[in-house]
């Protein structure tokens, strides 16, 4: 009974270890055309597949303009703000993510702009148009809500 149970063991092992070892993953390309290109076989440089480049590429130069800028102002960068993002600008804003523990290779980093004085600007946002952004006024409270509270304070332990 055991070296049935043995045998029955080794031979599921064997048809399930056998598949993998007997298959092939080698493509062997056709004979008929040697060399010559077929149609499944289509050259893909030069097309334009579906591979899109997204996000921001480049930085407008105004906005180059208003970071070097800024970077004068923190003594980070000398020379004139002429808008192009440099090597020079590079360096600068890199010595400036550096200086305040922020990553410096992807540039310019989103808390430096900020604490630049670069942040977003909301003024066009829809609920910013004739609307104040300053703390609200403290709610006048009646006094008769503010009665318990005064006779409370007043009693002694």
């Amino acid at each position: 009974m055991a070296s049935s149970h043995a045998f029955l063991a080794f031979v599921i092992s064997t048809a399930l270890l056998a598949p993998p070892a007997f298959a092939s993953n080698v493509h062997r390309s056709s004979t008929s055309g040697h060399g010559q290109i077929t149609s499944s076989h289509k050259p893909t440089h030069g097309k334009r597949g579906s591979h899109r480049v997204r996000g921001q590429q480049a930085i407008e130069p105004e906005r180059v303009t208003q970071i070097q800028q800024a970077l004068i102002r923190e003594h980070y960068f000398t020379g004139d703000a002429d808008g192009r993002w440099d090597a020079t600008t590079i360096a600068a804003m890199q010595k400036y993510q550096a200086d305040h523990g922020w990553q410096t290779k992807l540039m310019p980093d989103s808390r430096a702009l900020k604490n630049l004085g670069l942040g977003p600007d909301y003024s066009g946002a829809i609920n910013a148009g004739g609307s104040s952004f300053s703390v609200p006024p403290s709610p006048n409270t009646p006094q008769s809500q503010t009665a318990g509270f005064v006779a409370a304070s007043r009693v002694k332990q």
